[in-house]
């Protein structure tokens, strides 16, 4: 950054931007030089984002970033979206504590192909430069990757808290491992990124994309934003699709949307408000100090019907609002339940798995267990309890917004 003044328009731009994020380096200030240098050249920022397609599904905390990137995008700069065809083979280590399995060439092609649809529910996918590194990273041969291996250490590598740790616990570390940082990090090199968006967990990649691309002769290396990760409904994990009872996935429908958002954690509540929402610093305020003297039940329906109406629409929103009013707070039973013939005895586990394909039969067990399973609105806690054709009709009842009806 140079000692040029940098005019107001350009800091509140940057502001805006760095709400909820870390920027990295030189902060806001340095972000408003590189806002007004790109305005007064008529060069927008190129702005870079990487999406592994290690599953189909997108969740609310990919938007976390998908928002932060969709701001420069209404800003006039040039959004790239980088769908990890050769990444996404290896798999990011970060945060993990064993080696990921590899996908094979198929298996990543296909989860990228839902991407970019629900994408679009965030950003404008037309207007956006899209990119698959599979172009370029399958084409580099030995010498040019030993090339690029040539540009990190092994011991800048093992500062990266997960390789440490498992390396500390004596756990193994594939040496392809070592290559995704430096893979993601010659992604920027390809696109000639300026700024970098990513989670907190991708501190080590996206900052070595700056070393990289200087030496590979970038005399601005980008700028990284990194955003918080979200929790799940649980307020504990990281919302993951590993996780399905507290994930809350794009694809969801508006009833199921607005249900789990009505479970997420009171703690959440202002956290998903500022990362999920477009409401002002101002309302974020507001709000609060309402946490403080109302009832959160209430905020949350707010947060709830706001997101849902995002992405299913008011319509879609009004009939989840008032579906979860019927069911959840009246404890009434819907009248919309699926019905399923019943023509022999089947336990409960049976019932619900070959009806619900999105749940593992452990994840059923762990309903049973939790309580959260029940027959004509009586509990059952034993999975393998055998429902009789002789006492239909049933209407089972599994976590607090999904119902079968046996018949």
């Amino acid at each position: 950054m140079t000692d040029i003044p940098v005019k107001e328009e350009f800091l509140k731009q940057a502001q805006l931007l760095s709400r909820g994020a870390e920027v990295l380096p030189g902060g806001i200030e340095e972000l408003a030089y590189r806002l007004q240098k790109a305005s007064e050249e008529n060069t927008p920022l190129r702005v870079k984002l990487g999406m592994d397609p290690s599953r189909p599904d997108l969740h609310l905390g990919h938007t976390v970033v998908l928002r932060k990137i969709k701001q420069f995008q209404d800003l006039g700069h040039k959004i790239i979206l980088i769908v990890g065809g050769g990444t996404g083979m290896i798999g990011d280590p970060s945060g993990k504590s064993d080696t990921r399995p590899s996908l094979t060439k198929e298996q990543v092609e296909e989860n990228a192909k839902t991407y970019f649809n629900q994408i679009s529910k965030v950003i404008d996918v037309d207007k956006a430069e899209i990119k698959n590194n599979a172009d370029w990273l399958y084409k580099l041969n030995f010498i040019e990757m030993l090339k690029l291996a040539s540009k990190v250490t092994v011991a800048q590598l093992m500062t990266r808290d997960d390789f440490a740790k498992r390396y500390a616990e004596n756990k193994p570390i594939s040496v392809h491992e070592f290559f995704y940082p430096l893979m993601q990090a010659y992604d920027s090199v390809v696109v000639d990124a300026d700024i970098e968006l990513g989670g907190t967990d991708q501190r080590f990649n996206n900052l070595l994309g700056r070393e990289i691309q200087s030496a590979y002769g970038k005399k601005h290396p980008q700028m990284v934003m990194l955003l918080p990760l979200l929790e799940g409904t649980d307020g504990v994990v990281k919302m993951s699709k590993s996780f399905p009872e507290h994930c809350i996935s794009l694809t969801d429908s508006a009833k199921d949307m607005y249900g789990k958002l009505m479970s997420i954690s009171d703690n959440l509540i202002m956290k998903y408000f500022a990362l999920l929402t477009d409401i002002s610093n101002e309302e974020l305020k507001n709000i609060e100090e309402e946490m403080k003297t109302k009832n959160p039940r209430d905020i949350k329906m707010r947060l709830a019907f706001t997101i849902t109406e995002m992405y299913n629409g008011k319509d879609c929103a009004l009939e989840a609002q008032n579906d979860f009013i019927k069911v959840v707070q009246n404890k009434e039973i819907p009248e919309d339940i699926p019905e399923i013939k019943i023509n022999e005895k089947i336990s409960l586990i049976d019932f619900i798995s070959n009806f619900d394909k999105t749940l593992s039969r452990g994840e059923i067990k762990r309903l049973a267990s939790s309580g959260a399973v029940k027959i004509n609105s009586v509990k059952q806690a034993n999975p393998n309890f055998i429902i009789e054709p002789s006492s239909l009709p049933v209407v089972v009842q599994y976590g607090k917004r999904k119902y079968i009806k046996g018949v």
